[in-house]
Parts: C-alpha cells; sequence; structure tokens
C-alpha cells in the first residue's frame, strides 16, 4: 500500500499525523506529508483512516 498527499489540497489539519504518526509527518508549514515509501502491513489500518479523516480528501492510499 501507498499513500500519497496532495499538497494543493492540504490544508494543514493535522489530523494524518495524529491518527498515524509512523506514516505522516508535517512540514515546516504544518502540512501533511508521507515519511514511509511503502506502507507496512501494520500500519495499513491507520492510514487508511487518516485518509478518511482528512477534511479535504487530500490523501490518497492505494
Amino acid at each position: 500500500m501507498k499513500a500519497t498527499v496532495d499538497p494543493d489540497r492540504c490544508q494543514g489539519h493535522a489530523r494524518c499525523w495524529d491518527i498515524s504518526p509512523e506514516v505522516f509527518d508535517l512540514d515546516e508549514q504544518g502540512h501533511g506529508r508521507v515519511i514511509v515509501t511503502e506502507v507496512p502491513a501494520g500500519l495499513r489500518k491507520k492510514a487508511a483512516d487518516a485518509a478518511a479523516n482528512c477534511p479535504e480528501r487530500a490523501i490518497t492510499v492505494s
């Protein structure tokens, strides 16, 4: 599974980082970014939960 954050849609609510800090981090402006190339099996649910909780739907997981 891979996760991506669309930087044009992210508004910096930090829900992704709050839910799954093992997969997401925040940049200098507080916008989400992915910190792992491939989401490990044990973190897939957390990454999917982070995507589902993004108000701007800026996160995709596939």
